[in-house]
This record gives C-alpha cells, sequence and structure tokens, in this order.
C-alpha cells in the first residue's frame, strides 16, 4: 500500500525531462557523502549532493538507490516553482559524512533530477550548513 503527501521543490527553468528537479549551480555549495541501505550494508555509493538548507527532502539517482538495495515505500507529490506537480517514489536511506551518519527518507531521482541534500539529512548527522563560508559545519547539540 503506498502513501502520498505533498511538499515544495523549487526548480529552474533549463533542459532536461518534463518535471526534471533542476538547480542552477552557481554560488551553491556541494559535498560528497556516502549512501547506503543502512548503517550496516556493506554496498555504497559516494554522491555529489547540492546542498539546499531549505530542502526537506534528498534525492538520490534511482539506478544508484536500486543497486544499494534501497527500496521505495511510498510516492509523494512535489510542487514544483513554476506550479506543475510530479510524483517521485521515496524510500529511507542511511547517509555519512566522514564517519558520522543518519538514516532519512529519500527520493528516488528520475533522468534529469540532480542529487540534493537538505536541512532533514543534514540535522540526522548533526551538520548545518554556513552560509558564509558555504561549508558544512557541526551542529551544536540541544536538548531544550
Amino acid at each position: 500500500m503506498s502513501q502520498t503527501s505533498s511538499t515544495s521543490v523549487q526548480r529552474s527553468a533549463g533542459n532536461g525531462s518534463p518535471g526534471a528537479i533542476k538547480l542552477s549551480a552557481r554560488g551553491l555549495t556541494n559535498q560528497k557523502l556516502v549512501v547506503k541501505e543502512s548503517r550496516r550494508a556493506q554496498r555504497k555509493a559516494t554522491v555529489n549532493f547540492l546542498i539546499d538548507s531549505g530542502a526537506v527532502y534528498r534525492l538520490v539517482p534511482s539506478p544508484t538507490l536500486k543497486k544499494l538495495g534501497v527500496r521505495p515505500h511510498r510516492q509523494v507529490d512535489f510542487s514544483l516553482a513554476d506550479g506543475r506537480t510530479i510524483r517521485r517514489r521515496v524510500g529511507d536511506a542511511y547517509f555519512e559524512l566522514q564517519g558520522e551518519g543518519g538514516a532519512s527518507p529519500v527520493i528516488f531521482g528520475e533522468e534529469g533530477d540532480k542529487p540534493l541534500l537538505g536541512a532533514t539529512t543534514l540535522e540526522s548527522i548533526r551538520l548545518i550548513l554556513d552560509p558564509f563560508k558555504r561549508r558544512l559545519i557541526p551542529m551544536r547539540m540541544l536538548l531544550v
């Protein structure tokens, strides 16, 4: 049984397949992270992500997730900046940077979609984006 929910994803103009999630590369931050099916999984892939601290989900190309054994468990409708709605499959994967990691929902990207890393994944591996130096830094953990 699949669930459907809604959220927003920004889209910039560009060539590609209809509904492809495209992002401009000017002045943005990229970071390579290890992606696995789970913390203990042996199979892994290194993916170069665009960091978007305003994004909720993260996106990994579908063929990469399939090779790692990640399976979708629902479909989600995403609203694009131009007003259109696209549907993508969503599952869960494990993301790791320099030995720190955490599980997070992941969008199964389709042709033309670019790898994207958002706030929820950053929080799961205790990192935040320094907007001035455009780099990831450790998050101060608060228990309040």
